[in-house]
């Protein structure tokens, strides 16, 4: 009989954009090296992208922010 894959539950959105990005990373690492078996590729490709959906999200949301504490004019960001 053939093997069937059963889809794995999904993870959890990660707590912090920095958790999600070091996350991304090691991801990418892992499937550049090309050592993966082809379903965990595929996998790990489908969490690259909902991490990369979390990370736009998140800077996104904090774009709204500074917009909002800038009084509505996005200004550069000048290092002190």
């Amino acid at each position: 009989m053939a093997k069937t894959s059963t889809p794995s539950a999904p993870a959890a959105a990660p707590a912090r954009y920095e958790d999600a990005l070091a996350e991304l990373e090691r991801l990418v690492a892992a499937m550049e090296a090309g050592q993966l078996p082809l379903d965990q590729l595929l996998d790990n490709y489908r969490r690259g992208a909902e991490l990369l959906a979390f990370c736009r999200t998140r800077l996104e949301a904090v774009e709204q922010q500074v917009k909002v504490l800038e009084d509505g004019q996005l200004k550069p960001w000048v290092p002190a």
